[in-house]
C-alpha cells in the first residue's frame, strides 16, 4: 500500500511538472515563424537566436525568413508564404506596415496569431507589439545629443520614412529638441535600405558650411551609423557628433574610438523569446475569435504593448556590455 502511494503522488508530481512545462502538450509539429527584411544582418540573427531558444525549450519547430536586402514587397511575399503553412504563430517585423496590415489581418481572420516585434503596425489586427518604446528611445538619443553639443547644432537625420519604429525614433527626438531651440533637424534622408546611401549623405553633407553646417548625425536603424562614422574617420572629423542604433561590431568599434558618441541598444532576442512563449500560450489558449478589437476590449487576455527595454551603449559601460554580449553567446 505504501508503495502504491509513492507511485500515486510520482505520477502527481510528473503531471504537475508537465503542466507547469508545457512538456504534456506540445506537438514536434509545432511551429512558430519569424519574418522580417534584411535577415542576414547581425541584428535578426540575434533576433532569431531567441526564437530558436523558446522553441527548443518547447520541443517545437521554429523558422526564420524573409529578403536578404530591405524589400517591403519581398517581406509581404514572404509572409504570405508563412501563412499558406499554417504555423502555430507568427512574429513579423513590418518594413512597411501599410503593405503588411491587410496581410496580417488576413492571418487573423484564417485563426493564426500574429504578433508584431521590433516595428508595429499599429493599425492592424495584430494582437499586440513587443519591442522597444522607439520614443522613449529617440528620447533618450536625443538628450545624448544635446549634452554633446552644449544644446545648439543642425542634425541629419538618416532614417527610412514610413516604417513606424523609426518614425516613433524621430518623434522621440523632436521631442527632446522641443525644449532647446537651437537644436534643428533640418534634413531627413531615406536611405531606402541602403547602407551606401547613408555614406552618400553623411559625404555630401561635409560640404555644407556656416549656418548650414551639419554638427550631428542621428542615426534610426543599425547600419547608418558605422556608415557615417567611416565618413568621419575618412575626412578626419572628429568634430561632429553621431548617434547610432543598435550594436553592430563596426558599431561599438567606432565607440570605442570615439567617432561615435553612443549608440541605442535593443534587445532583439528578448523580443522573439518573449513573443514566441506568449504567442505559444495564446495557440493553445486560443480565444474563439482572434478578430476581436483587443485594443479597446478592458478585460482583453492580450497587452497591447510589451516594452523589451533599450540601454544607452557608450564608453562608459561599453566594455560591460561586450563582457554581458559575449556570456549570453557563450551560454547558449
Amino acid at each position: 500500500m505504501r508503495i502504491l502511494t509513492k507511485l500515486i503522488l510520482g505520477f502527481l508530481l510528473l503531471a504537475t511538472l508537465l503542466a507547469i512545462t508545457g512538456c504534456g502538450y506540445h506537438d514536434d509539429k509545432e511551429k512558430y515563424q519569424l519574418v522580417s527584411v534584411n535577415v542576414q544582418l547581425p541584428y535578426w540573427q540575434a533576433a532569431a537566436s531567441g526564437l530558436r531558444r523558446a522553441t527548443h525549450e518547447m520541443g517545437v519547430q521554429s523558422q526564420l525568413s524573409g529578403p536578404d536586402s530591405y524589400d517591403p514587397q519581398a517581406e509581404v511575399a514572404e509572409f504570405r508564404k508563412a501563412v499558406a503553412a499554417n504555423p502555430a504563430g507568427i512574429l513579423v517585423s513590418p518594413a512597411d506596415p501599410k503593405l503588411m496590415g491587410p496581410e496580417i489581418d488576413k492571418a487573423i481572420d484564417a485563426g493564426i496569431p500574429v504578433i508584431t516585434v521590433d516595428s508595429d503596425a499599429p493599425n492592424s489586427k495584430r494582437l499586440f507589439y513587443v519591442g522597444t518604446d522607439n520614443d522613449d528611445a529617440g528620447e533618450l538619443g536625443g538628450q545624448v545629443a544635446i549634452k554633446k553639443t552644449g544644446g545648439k547644432g543642425n542634425f541629419m537625420v538618416l532614417t527610412m520614412p514610413g516604417q513606424a519604429n523609426m518614425e516613433a525614433r524621430l518623434f522621440g527626438y523632436r521631442k527632446a529638441f522641443a525644449g532647446h531651440p537651437e537644436m534643428k533637424i533640418v534634413q531627413v534622408v531615406d536611405i531606402h535600405g541602403q547602407p551606401s546611401a547613408a555614406f552618400d549623405a553623411a559625404s555630401a553633407s561635409l560640404a555644407k558650411k556656416g549656418a548650414e553646417k551639419i554638427d550631428g548625425y542621428l542615426c534610426l536603424e543599425a547600419s547608418s551609423g558605422k556608415e557615417v562614422a567611416q565618413v568621419m574617420k575618412n575626412y578626419k572629423m572628429t568634430d561632429r557628433v553621431i548617434i547610432a542604433m543598435d550594436t553592430d561590431q563596426e558599431t561599438l568599434d567606432a565607440i570605442r574610438d570615439g567617432t561615435i558618441a553612443a549608440t541605442i541598444a535593443q534587445k532583439p532576442a528578448t523580443m522573439t523569446y518573449v513573443g514566441t512563449m506568449m504567442l505559444d500560450n495564446i495557440h493553445h489558449h486560443k480565444p474563439p475569435s482572434l478578430a476581436n478589437d483587443w485594443k479597446s476590449d478592458p478585460y482583453s487576455p492580450f497587452p497591447n504593448f510589451v516594452d523589451t527595454g533599450a540601454t544607452l551603449i557608450d564608453k562608459s559601460n561599453l566594455d560591460d556590455f561586450i563582457k554581458a554580449r559575449d556570456a549570453a553567446a557563450n551560454s547558449k
